[in-house]
């Protein structure tokens, strides 16, 4: 185990779980935020919680984290991007429901009365990690060595190294739109047969998996997809979660897909559309515990 992974939170590189939450929290109480955050660093171990930053906590704390910014309001976008902004992430991960309504109680009384819970989503693994519109998710998912250095920081230093960036999205599916494809037109729109898995040699510039090559940027964009399927009464879609060494990489990805680039707009677009957009700081391990140094100095 490198120094990288070492102080890494664990759920990051971990496979996606059977089940999850996803909790966003604003301030209430700027004044109790640090004893707060002190209380979270021992109750969230990054493994059954992960926990991200957003720049408007930095912000107020006065902390400048290297490569923390706002999610980007991408101009010429032919598409709607929405951008919402939070303080404080946590990604709660487990395999039984129950628990993660648990673990997301003692997570909002723990830095209550400082913090308030601005949104929570439930997610949870369909078949064989499948994408509610039945594909595959996170194909091309970077493995080993190459998965900690297209996710997680290093070479900056204590109480960076080890860190991640996260962009989540939640995206809403229009089932009734999908429906109305042929299963051809599904098909191209991913670039993949949905029954194998198998990309298509001739599948349209507008698929998915031709919008967001990773190899196909330069300099290449890879990030690790943590991405899981979410239901809210007849509502559903995915809960997008990207983690990467900087935001760029997912930056890259996006402004292609948006039809920024070339003009082309990815194919994913014609049933499903992202609710929300937020970019989140990953705080290292030191001893165990959340590492905010950074954060608190």
């Amino acid at each position: 185990m490198n120094s990288r992974t070492l102080n890494s939170q664990p759920g990051i590189l971990a496979g996606v779980p059977r089940t999850a939450r996803y909790l966003t929290f604003n301030v209430v109480e700027a004044r109790r935020v640090r004893q707060a955050l002190a209380s979270l660093a021992s109750t969230a171990d990054g493994g059954e919680v992960v926990v991200g930053v957003g720049v408007q906590l930095a912000d107020q704390l006065g902390a400048a984290i290297d490569g923390l910014r706002p999610f980007p309001r991408l101009r010429g976008a032919k598409v709607n991007l929405p951008v919402t902004a939070a303080a404080l992430w946590c990604w709660i991960r487990g395999e039984d429901r129950g628990d993660m309504l648990h673990r997301s109680r003692a997570i909002e009384a723990s830095i209550a009365p400082a913090f308030r819970a601005q949104t929570v989503v439930d997610g949870f693994r369909h078949h064989d990690g499948r994408d509610l519109s039945g594909y595959i998710d996170g194909t091309e998912n970077p493995k080993g060595v190459k998965a900690q250095r297209a996710a997680l920081v290093s070479g900056k230093g204590a109480g960076l190294d080890g860190s991640s960036f996260v962009a989540v999205q939640q995206w809403l599916h229009n089932f009734s739109s999908f429906d109305a494809m042929s299963a051809r037109e599904q098909d191209n729109a991913i670039g993949r047969r949905r029954r194998d898995n198998v990309e298509l040699e001739n599948a349209p510039v507008s698929a998915h998996v031709k919008r967001t090559a990773q190899e196909s940027f330069d300099p290449e964009a890879f990030v690790v997809r943590r991405s899981m399927p979410w239901v809210d009464g007849q509502r559903a879609g995915l809960m997008f979660v990207a983690f990467g060494a900087s935001f760029d990489a997912f930056e890259a990805q996006l402004r292609r897909m948006a039809g920024i680039d070339d003009g082309v707009v990815d194919a994913l677009f014609r049933f499903t559309q992202p609710l929300s957009g937020s970019y989140f700081w990953c705080p290292p391990l030191k001893r165990g515990k959340l590492d905010f140094s950074r954060l608190l100095k």
